[in-house]
């Protein structure tokens, strides 16, 4: 394996590309880790950095798992997501923070001019330009069944399309006027994975089950009149959907779906590309 002069000598000479040099320096600093790891017989260490005394970020993740990890924007305020933020841009080649409202973004965007706010999804986002280039082929539907249900599914999209993937959004589709699903079934079923965000009895993700041979993440929202419960009633359906190929994130939650929709396109397009 090179080491990491040979591998700086490689990219300014213009033999090695930054993404093939960032991979292996990558692979150069874990295995110098393993190898410690084996000559103490300790567990190899993972990188974290918890200078801010509030967070420890976990800078290993992206090898671990090929995302960063995610900012929970709640409970924080605009200056220790700002701080995170910034720590995690200079290790990652993108970040994402969730559930910031529009004044802690305002703070937050004054502090780091590079991020982008996505109102809808009240998530902040950032991706270094020579990410984009990285994107996978086939897409992620995003498919929710009213318009209240819109800043769920945009939680979701978002997620996804930060994470490399291309998203189709197919907006206010719900049972009440199913003949509206049908004229979008094709883009659905093209998809690799599709995302269902659905309130009030959340019986649209079961529909779907049976017409669609993708995976379906169902998101119940807390959308509806007093006895859905907040989501309750929704989540209760999913979860005891007769159609199979379901499966159920918690209510509201659009970024566990835009998640795991990101990780089943992902390992679908390596298939795609080993084939």
């Amino acid at each position: 394996m090179m080491n990491v002069d040979n591998i700086l000598k490689l990219v300014r000479s213009g033999d090695l590309d930054i993404a093939e040099a960032k991979q292996q320096l990558e692979e150069l600093w874990q295995g110098s880790r393993e190898d410690a790891a084996a000559r103490t017989g300790s567990a190899v260490p993972q990188r974290v950095d918890d200078t801010l005394g509030y967070a420890q970020l976990d800078l290993d993740r992206p090898a671990r798992t090929g995302f960063p990890e995610v900012i929970f924007g709640e409970g924080k305020s605009a200056e220790q997501i700002a701080a995170i933020f910034e720590r995690l841009m200079a290790g990652a080649d993108r970040v994402l923070a969730t559930r910031v409202s529009p004044d802690k973004a305002a703070a937050v965007l004054e502090a780091v001019p590079q991020a982008i706010y996505r109102a809808e999804a009240r998530a902040l986002t950032w991706r270094r330009e020579d990410a984009k280039a990285n994107e996978a082929d086939g897409y992620i539907a995003v498919v929710c069944a009213g318009t209240s249900d819109m800043p769920v599914a945009e939680e979701a999209a978002v997620t996804a399309e930060v994470f490399g993937c291309r998203v189709e959004r197919v907006y206010d589709v719900g049972v009440a006027g199913i003949h509206r699903l049908f004229r979008r079934l094709d883009v659905i079923r093209g998809a690799d994975a599709i995302v269902v965000a659905a309130g009030m009895e959340g019986a649209l993700p079961s529909v779907l089950g049976g017409l669609v041979a993708s995976p379906v993440v169902a998101v119940p929202t807390s959308v509806g009149y007093g006895a859905s419960f907040q989501g309750l009633a929704a989540l209760l359906s999913m979860l005891n959907a007769c159609a199979p190929g379901i499966a159920v994130v918690n209510i509201d939650n659009g970024f566990g779906a835009g998640y795991s929709a990101a990780l089943i396109h992902k390992n679908a397009n390596k298939k795609r590309s080993l084939s």
